[in-house]
């Protein structure tokens, strides 16, 4: 298992669009092979942070989803809230591996 961990930098003035953005992500990722664990927005402290963490069963399932970025007409349009909002400032992807009880 592989798990993507994303490191927003969001533009709290347009948090509703992120969470818009956010909920269409959600869905992609589970109906395209991967488990979503959720967004975590900001709360207290910094008000420009968000985190995503999502998993798919090996990096292969990971590329063969990310195949579909720019092509597939749901992938476009949930990009398309980021790119016109302009919610997210900067983000960096970083992937772990999970270590879970036994």
């Amino acid at each position: 298992m592989i798990t993507c961990v994303v490191d927003y930098t969001i533009d709290p003035t347009k948090l509703a669009a992120f969470e818009e953005f956010a909920r269409r992500w959600i869905a992609l990722v589970n109906r395209h092979g991967g488990s979503h664990h959720g967004y975590f927005l900001p709360a207290e402290g910094a008000s420009d942070k968000a985190l995503a963490l999502f998993s798919f069963p090996s990096l292969a399932a990971y590329e063969q989803y990310r195949g579909l970025f720019g092509k597939h007409p749901d992938f476009i349009a949930a990009d398309r809230i980021r790119d016109e909002s302009g919610c997210v400032v900067r983000y960096e992807r970083t992937f772990m591996r999970p270590l879970l009880p036994d």
